[in-house]
């Protein structure tokens, strides 16, 4: 049986996953979905210094103290940054590395180059949605009560993550047991983008005709996909 480590995207927390977990967890696997520090339950924490290098040197730790070892390091939107920091920080521990409509920018891009999005509330040290935006656009295909749900626990994102160019010093360089998910009816991240993860990494490539949040809209088929490999 595997350890799956499942990292999140912008304004959401380890509680994106709940519905996923419960699957792998019946096939037998091991699952941690941390919080990303500054995000959900720990936005009391938001503070300037917090980026995708910080987040990912934090899970990187939690791997160690934990002495998790041969990890399937699940990334998703903006957690697929982070993700693929942690790979490189703690090469010996990762057995494979899957990218879920995911993020995976290249060393010295940012979410900006490929990402086009409006921000309706930004602060010196966090940026994210309005509700009416989360609403109309993050989640317009989320079924009720599934959207009032995600709504409800919608953070703001600390803001160098989203804005900052990555460092990934060594990941593309890197041979890596992955996979990548791509959700077509997901605008951000576009395929060509996608398919640019994946030919890199020579990556398996899977589909799934949802949109960018397939964690909350087809749970059983993306823990099917994870595991998969």
């Amino acid at each position: 049986m595997a350890t799956y480590v499942l990292l999140h995207g912008a304004y959401q927390g380890g509680w994106i996953w709940q519905h996923v977990t419960p699957h792998l967890r019946a096939a037998g696997h091991t699952v941690f979905a941390p919080t990303l520090d500054g995000c959900a339950e720990r936005r009391h924490a938001l503070r300037p210094g917090i980026d995708t290098e910080s987040q990912a040197a934090e899970v990187a730790e939690m791997l160690f103290f934990e002495d998790l070892k041969d990890i399937v390091l699940v990334g998703t939107s903006c957690g697929g940054m982070v993700a693929c920091r942690v790979a490189e920080l703690a090469r010996p521990r990762i057995g494979r590395v899957v990218l879920a409509d995911a993020l995976s920018l290249f060393n010295g891009e940012a979410v900006s180059d490929h990402v086009k999005r409006p921000t309706a509330v930004t602060t010196g040290v966090g940026t994210g949605p309005s509700r009416e935006d989360a609403a109309n656009r993050m989640f317009i295909s989320l079924p009720e009560p599934m959207k009032s749900w995600a709504l409800e626990r919608v953070t703001p994102h600390p803001i160098a993550a989203m804005q900052a160019p990555v460092k990934l010093d060594s990941f593309w360089g890197q041979s890596w047991k992955a996979s990548v998910i791509w959700c077509r009816q997901s605008v951000n991240p576009p395929v060509a983008y996608q398919r640019r993860a994946q030919e890199t990494l020579k990556a398996s490539w899977h589909e799934l005709d949802t949109g960018h949040y397939p964690m909350l809209t087809e749970p059983e088929k993306l823990a099917r996909l994870m595991m998969a490999g």
